[in-house]
């Protein structure tokens, strides 16, 4: 019998989460050969990312510098996972 779902574990260095995620989603967003957790890794990315944005280039009001500054590290790092910027995965640029 087939797993329906896997458990996903997220740890920073003083928090953990954990959850359940269906394995058959798991396997239609991933490439070939693609691990689960390299599956959910890139959601995540690609989650932080996108609230960053979202936060920074369509909030109301002013950023303040500090948030604008993590919101370009995010982007950075989103490049260096992904190999493409934001910009180029979603086809949203400002």
């Amino acid at each position: 019998m087939t797993r329906e779902t896997t458990t996903v574990r997220i740890e920073t260095d003083d928090s953990s989460d954990e959850l359940e995620v269906p394995v058959r989603v798991l396997e239609l967003l991933s490439e070939e050969g693609e691990e689960p957790a390299s599956v959910v890794g890139d959601l995540v990315m690609l989650g932080v990312a996108q609230q960053a944005h979202g936060i920074v280039h369509h909030a109301q009001g002013q950023v303040d510098d500090d948030l604008q500054a993590a919101e370009q590290r995010t982007m950075e790092l989103f490049e260096e996972r992904f190999g493409q910027s934001y910009a180029d995965v979603t086809g949203h640029n400002h």
